[in-house]
């Protein structure tokens, strides 16, 4: 009897503590995966970690206009610091380099993830006549980007800096199907290995270089592999990549995140030859009538953190919601705290995984 009191005692003790954990905001503790090739992996990866970063979402759609109130919001409701803040510098409203925001991002303890975006502007179909490939290549840009560099030095904390987002998607300018096809992977190359070599030569080396592709090659033509427009492992530090179930609550695919990842994978780990593997954008939105926003981040989450592709070392949800159209039913929105069943999900397999951190090694 006097042991049943105990256990009871001891049960009620840790009931108020998870009680009191979930109340202030604290971590669920994360369930284990018993069984599947992801648990197989587990064993495998379980001293390695997961670095956790966020875009955190804005007003403009402009990608521009992040705010620290973004970022802390996120991170109360996950329950989790990240690592890194993901935004966008836009050359068609500032060639300078980005000091107000990444100041407070580094003073909030994250590391600035900067998208260089070398844009005419933010009208779809892009087209960039003012900062084309051969026009980054011949030098035309050098006074801006060495006075970029100069401040990216001048802040002298780690910076992280990508340019080409998404280089193999069509909806972005650096992409082949804008530069002559067949022509364009090569020209890319030349643009992107430029801007590194002007940078470095100012001594910007506190800067982190990243491969940016997208899940789908898309023109499908041979060309366009993500593999063609690799810049090479002299100039590139991180490869990632966007992975993206339904956007809007009418899409006509709503595809799982393993089911987008598994295909490209080894292609992505044997051009990546041991260098980090980061899945820089994820997102799904709510109110699709044929998924369930929770249930697809679970299995995202699950996978990324159990160690089903071992060289994957790090994540950012896409933490954003916008308008489509004039019928509210219709908007897209990504963000954790908008809904409790989401947020659930990265309490639990998130700030309850010891292995996701928010620390980056440099």
């Amino acid at each position: 009897m006097i042991r049943l009191m105990q256990n009871l005692v001891r049960f009620q003790v840790i009931a108020v503590i998870l009680m009191s954990g979930l109340l202030l905001g604290g971590c669920i503790p994360a369930k284990a995966q018993t069984s599947g090739p992801a648990a197989a992996s587990m064993q495998e990866s379980t001293n390695s970690l997961i670095y956790h970063g966020i875009f955190p979402g804005g007003k403009t759609g402009e990608e521009d206009d992040i705010t620290i109130a973004d970022v802390t919001s996120y991170e109360r409701t996950v329950g989790k610091k990240v690592a890194w803040v993901y935004f966008s510098n836009n050359w068609y409203s500032d060639r300078k380099f980005p000091l107000a925001t990444a100041t407070w991002i580094r003073r909030h303890g994250a590391i600035p993830f900067i998208r260089l975006m070398l844009l005419d502007s933010w009208r779809k179909p892009r087209t960039n006549r003012d900062y084309s490939l051969d026009s980054i290549a011949a030098g035309k840009f050098d006074k801006d980007l060495k006075a970029w560099a100069r401040a990216a030095r001048d802040f002298k904390t780690p910076l992280l800096v990508e340019y080409g987002t998404e280089v193999n998607g069509h909806w972005f300018p650096w992409n082949g199907q804008h530069n002559g096809g067949r022509r364009g992977p090569e020209m890319f190359k030349q643009a992107y290995r430029h801007i590194i070599d002007v940078m470095k030569k100012q001594g910007a080396n506190n800067i982190r270089w990243v491969f940016h592709m997208d899940v789908d090659d898309n023109p499908r033509e041979s060309w366009n592999r993500f593999e063609n427009y690799y810049p090479g492992h002299n100039y590139i530090d991180w490869l990632g990549f966007s992975a993206y179930g339904a956007a809007t609550p009418m899409a006509d695919e709503w595809p799982s995140f393993r089911k987008l990842v598994d295909p490209i994978y080894p292609r992505l780990a044997d051009l990546a030859m041991g260098k980090p593997i980061v899945v820089l954008e994820f997102g799904v939105t709510n109110g699709h009538p044929k998924m369930d926003q929770a249930q697809w981040a679970e299995a995202a989450l699950t996978d990324i953190t159990s160690g089903r592709w071992p060289g994957i070392v790090g994540f950012s949800w896409w933490n954003e919601a916008w308008e489509n159209d004039n019928n509210p039913a219709h908007n897209t929105n990504m963000r954790v705290q908008d809904n409790p069943k989401l947020a659930a999900v990265f309490k639990r397999l998130v700030c309850g995984n010891p292995k996701v951190t928010d620390r980056l090694p440099f």
